[in-house]
């Protein structure tokens, strides 16, 4: 016998969620792992539980669910089904490119049918990354018991630690869920460490150190270390060759 699907839903709906958990658990083949009620609380589960397969909803406020798909890692992305209120030209973009989707009110044969081709195949993923956006205009965070949407234009910059990814703009810092790799293919911030990520718009000097290493001053005063490594792109990205 399979191991039953490990399933995570995010729709900011309640009832939609609830009535989607029941319907899923009565097939027998799916367990329901963790419900989100928006995309931020999904983001923070998909990295927590990383479950085989999401069912997004795509219209949430504040990040819809096309928007979440771009915060994720395409290396450690779960199966996606999207789950829609009737929407004749999303609902053909998803036909086009092969993607499962489910309307709602969800219907359980069709759901079963989704059920039995993540068990065989999984979904359609290759080309998921067509209808979600190319670059990132917000970054979700958390701080001090509050979730704060930040604009990626201002971001100074974005570092990793042991407690996780921090965004630091001119006036506040704040946790993500983003990681850094994702902060920088989907955001105009550049790698300049190993361990960090600076918007060129923020940088007000770079001091050359010895050995080949350099430190950037921040507009706001912010240090942060340059290593060898990246260096040399660094000065060519600024014009100094």
């Amino acid at each position: 016998m399979m191991k039953p699907l490990r399933a995570l839903i995010i729709d900011d709906e309640l009832f939609a969620r609830e009535e989607l958990a029941q319907l899923l658990e009565e097939t027998g083949q799916v367990t329901v792992v963790g419900k989100a009620s928006h995309a931020i609380e999904g983001l923070k589960l998909l990295n927590q539980l990383k479950p085989d397969v999401a069912f997004l909803d795509i219209q949430m406020p504040q990040i819809t669910g096309i928007e979440l798909l771009t915060m994720l890692d395409p290396e450690h992305r779960p199966h996606i089904v999207f789950v829609t209120a009737y929407d004749q030209y999303a609902i053909q973009a998803f036909e086009d490119n092969a993607f499962d989707y489910l309307l709602k009110p969800v219907d359980p044969c069709r759901l079963n049918k989704t059920i039995q081709r993540l068990e065989k195949h999984g979904t359609v993923q290759t080309e998921i990354d067509k209808i979600a956006p190319a670059q990132l205009e917000q970054i979700p965070c958390s701080g001090h018991n509050r979730i704060v949407i930040i604009a990626s234009h201002d971001v100074e910059f974005a570092y990793s630690d042991l407690s996780g990814v921090h965004i630091q703009t001119a006036t506040q810092k704040a946790t993500s869920q983003l990681t850094l790799k994702v902060i920088e293919d989907k955001t105009p911030l550049i790698r300049c460490h190993r361990q960090f990520l600076v918007n060129i718009k923020a940088i007000k000097e770079i001091k050359l150190l010895d050995n080949g290493l350099a430190e950037i001053i921040t507009l706001s005063g912010h240090p942060i270390p340059v290593s060898r490594r990246y260096l040399k792109a660094l000065k060519e990205t600024l014009g100094f060759h």
